[in-house]
């Protein structure tokens, strides 16, 4: 469109002011070619995926990640290998998820068996305290983040994903009560006995001196789990959070900047 527009100017040399109009259009596609090659660099290098360094961890992560919560659900393994192949491609290393939605897990799993394991960083979660997801163990009549909870995520993780270490574990949110998923509020009512802080890096170092987890994280966590499970880790010589993961966006933004 910018050339016809250059070409209905210049072929009208003869208007009024043909002679001013004919010397500005002659500069005119110099001067937007320069534009359109600025352009283009500029959206080039927009397009470059940039990286990070997570935490204190050696993981060097690209700033956007593939969320693949959905996969499963709403599409199909073929779907799935497609959009993780071409996110793989673009750069994209971190195919995050968790263990509630187990289908990922396979889909995400049978991709893998096509690629270098070691150019994937693979980050997954832990369930929080559940009265309702005890299908995701063995005999459960509450999910929690204790040490044999914690291990049988871990161990039927690894066996859908078909690997046998996962890059990245979080605990998807704190066995302790506090204010999610839309209650904004603490309700001291709600109050109940937790499982240690301590307990809880203690299960995840017997994990890493394994070999099955390379470095650990929260979500859903709140300054106060922060700062304890640091504490915690400091005084007991455990292994160090390198990760939160909390909903922050334009409309989720008071709970971090006040």
């Amino acid at each position: 469109m910018q050339q016809m527009a250059v070409s209905a100017f210049t072929a009208n040399p003869s208007s009024s002011h043909g002679n001013t109009l004919s010397g500005l259009c002659s500069r005119r596609p110099e001067i937007w070619h320069r534009r359109r090659i600025g352009s283009r660099i500029r959206a080039q290098a927009q397009s470059q995926m940039q990286y990070r360094k997570l935490g204190d961890s050696d993981l060097v992560i690209s700033e956007v990640t593939l969320g693949t919560m959905t996969f499963g659900e709403q599409n199909t393994e073929k779907e799935a290998h497609d959009i993780l192949s071409y996110s793989f491609d673009q750069g994209y290393p971190v195919p995050p998820r968790k263990e509630t939605q187990g289908r990922t897990d396979l889909y995400i799993g049978s991709w893998m068996q096509s690629k270098p394991r070691d150019k994937i960083i693979l980050a997954t979660k832990v369930s929080g305290y559940s009265e309702r997801s005890t299908f995701l163990r063995d005999n459960a009549k509450v999910v929690r983040v204790d040490a044999a909870n914690i291990k049988e995520s871990v161990e039927k993780s690894l066996s859908r994903l078909s690997t046998d270490y996962i890059d990245l574990l979080q605990i998807h949110w704190p066995d302790r009560y506090v204010p999610l998923f839309g209650e904004y509020c603490y309700n001291p009512t709600k109050w109940r006995p937790s499982v240690p802080f301590e307990e809880q890096l203690k299960a995840f170092q017997e994990l890493i001196d394994e070999g099955k987890v390379r470095y650990i994280g929260v979500s859903n966590e709140t300054s106060y789990g922060v700062m304890e499970f640091v504490h915690a880790a400091k005084v007991q010589g455990l292994p160090k959070i390198v990760s939160i993961q909390n909903s922050y966006s334009l409309i989720v933004r008071c709970h971090f900047e006040g």
